[in-house]
């Protein structure tokens, strides 16, 4: 049986059973594997892992490990002190564009109000999600490490806080996109991109109060969604004032 020691750094941690944690794993094994399946084997999901070093030297998710390796394992950006990564996945776009699993509806609306673009349904399904995201060169926000690990899936963060206000503000760090945000840009409701719409065009659709008083409009073209700076503005700006404000820490652990 052969044997390995493997070490997860800084944030990839989270992942791991307590025992595991900041220390050399020995590890025995009795079969061919990369490290890619070495790696999730311990739950890991290789879309938090940028960079991997066995005995010193870099390699990619196809390299098949080998008795006595000593393998590390990094986060995005951190610890650049080891050998320059070899790239385990092509670059996204940036500002990324989002997919969002069934359960951070919430987060969606969010992204979307800060005029990110960010698929969600509440039917999608894994299959469907993991489709998407590779045909769309689409970054996954999930709380499902399991999707994570699908290989349709090059892209993908596991959101580690389960309140919708900080999970906004700890997307925003881990991408880097304070500088990128547009709000108010999008549809809140489907993702589509808001254009500047003459009160005319949609005045048989407006209340009574609401014509009389305001005469700049949004409209997205994909749900004919109307958005005006009513009564509710300031509510709005409020809301993304404070997914805005203290924003976390963006350098890398």
């Amino acid at each position: 049986m052969a044997q390995i020691t493997i070490h997860f750094h800084h944030t990839l941690n989270d992942f791991l059973a307590p025992a595991y944690r900041h220390r050399e794993i020995a590890h025995r094994f009795d079969r061919k594997a990369s490290v890619k399946d070495m790696i999730e084997s311990f739950n890991v999901p290789h879309t938090e892992v940028e960079r991997i070093v066995v005995n010193g030297h870099a390699v990619d998710f196809s390299y098949l490990v080998q008795d006595g390796d000593h393998i590390q394992v990094y986060p995005v950006s951190t610890n650049p002190g080891v050998p320059s990564p070899i790239p385990l996945r092509p670059e996204p776009p940036h500002p990324p564009r989002f997919i969002v699993d069934t359960n951070l509806g919430r987060l969606a609306r969010y992204l979307r109000l800060l005029g990110l673009d960010c698929l969600y349904h509440n039917d999608y399904e894994d299959a469907v999600i993991a489709q998407i995201a590779s045909t769309q060169q689409r970054t996954v926000l999930t709380r499902d490490r399991n999707l994570l690990r699908r290989n349709l899936v090059t892209h993908g963060y596991f959101v580690r806080s389960d309140m919708p206000k900080i999970q906004v503000r700890e997307v925003l760090a881990r991408f880097d996109l304070y500088r990128s945000l547009d709000p108010l840009t999008r549809c809140t409701r489907c993702n589509g991109k808001l254009t500047a719409t003459d009160k005319h065009q949609i005045a048989h659709r407006l209340e009574p109060l609401t014509k009389k008083y305001y005469d700049k409009f949004l409209s997205c073209p994909d749900c004919g969604q109307i958005y005006w700076q009513g009564s509710h503005f300031a509510r709005v700006m409020q809301l993304i004032d404070q997914l805005l404000s203290h924003p976390m820490d963006t350098r890398r652990h």
